[in-house]
């Protein structure tokens, strides 16, 4: 009697795909507004869904942003030295997955590898400075009266920061890292051309030592949000890459009701060492002390 002839099937492993979220507090929701937008490859091919940020988010991104300032103000510089450094110790194992996210965006590979490592040796650059502008730009300045006058740089606060358009990983330091070394918190907005990349960081912030609501990221439509960085009342200072004539206008504007700094920044630019974009985001505190004078000794302690 022939015996029947039986036959497996193979089954392909089922694919999970990666979902963009939005990174405030240190958690990922999904905007509020439940809308998103489509990010394609060169070719036109889906590559994923990615939120669209609305006002809302923006708003709960500056409270967290708020309600974390105080205690990374607080911290020694050495501690932030260290934490930023960490950062770049997350990035670096993550080599892989964001140039594969870069590839799929439409970098070439060389491109994407150039970019990776000086997004890597940027943040590693940064972390040194965290313990040093203090010591650089601090005085003690000649007064006429017996005290002491001290200037020191302080942070300014909660800054609102709109990411380059051209540049997937590298923007995305340059708009949040000289600010959290000075003490201050981020609510950034992500490229919207290469969005991925940002996510993908906001992963690698939540895996290190940052706390969080120090870093928070939005993804969305440079248009539509950027009078709302520029008007928050509660907002300090905003920074912006690669933006028009007209929209520095605007942004300027409505930046005057609340007195918030503004700085503009081009890609490539060269005139700026590392230093001065965290120094744009310092507040020059000067503090007096008198100094006791001793009856009768004629000198001054």
């Amino acid at each position: 009697m022939a015996s029947k002839k039986t036959t497996s099937k193979t089954t392909l492993p089922l694919a999970v795909n990666k979902t963009y979220k939005i990174y405030i507090g240190g958690a990922f929701p999904r905007t509020e507004s439940g809308r998103y937008t489509e990010v394609r490859d060169a070719r036109g091919g889906f590559i994923a869904n990615v939120c669209l940020s609305s006002r809302k988010d923006f708003r709960n991104a500056v409270v967290a942003a708020r309600a974390a300032q105080e205690g990374w103000q607080d911290r020694s510089a050495y501690n932030r030295s260290q934490t930023v450094y960490r950062v770049a110790e997350m990035l670096q194992q993550r080599e892989s997955l964001f140039i594969d996210e870069m590839l799929t965006m439409g970098y070439a590979r060389t491109k994407a590898k150039r970019e990776f490592d000086a997004s890597v040796d940027l943040i590693v650059h940064y972390a040194g400075w965290c313990d040093k502008y203090i010591q650089i730009y601090s005085s003690v300045n000649p007064v006429a009266s017996s005290h002491f006058n001290f200037s020191v740089p302080e942070a300014t606060g909660v800054v609102a920061s709109i990411a380059a358009q051209d540049a997937a990983l590298r923007g995305i330091i340059q708009a949040c890292v000289p600010a959290i070394c000075g003490g201050n918190t981020v609510v950034m907005l992500a490229s919207e051309k290469y969005p991925l990349c940002a996510v993908t960081f906001a992963e690698v912030l939540a895996t290190s030592d940052l706390p969080g609501g120090v870093v928070n990221i939005l993804t969305g439509n440079r248009a539509e949000l950027q009078s709302h960085f520029a008007s928050h009342m509660d907002v300090n200072a905003l920074i912006a890459w690669d933006v028009n004539i007209g929209d520095e206008i605007a942004i300027c504007r409505k930046a005057a009701d609340n007195v918030k700094r503004t700085y503009f920044y081009e890609s490539g630019n060269k005139s700026l060492q590392p230093v001065d974009y965290i120094m744009n985001l310092q507040e020059i505190k000067t503090t007096w002390h008198p100094i006791e004078i001793i009856k009768g000794s004629g000198s001054g302690y």
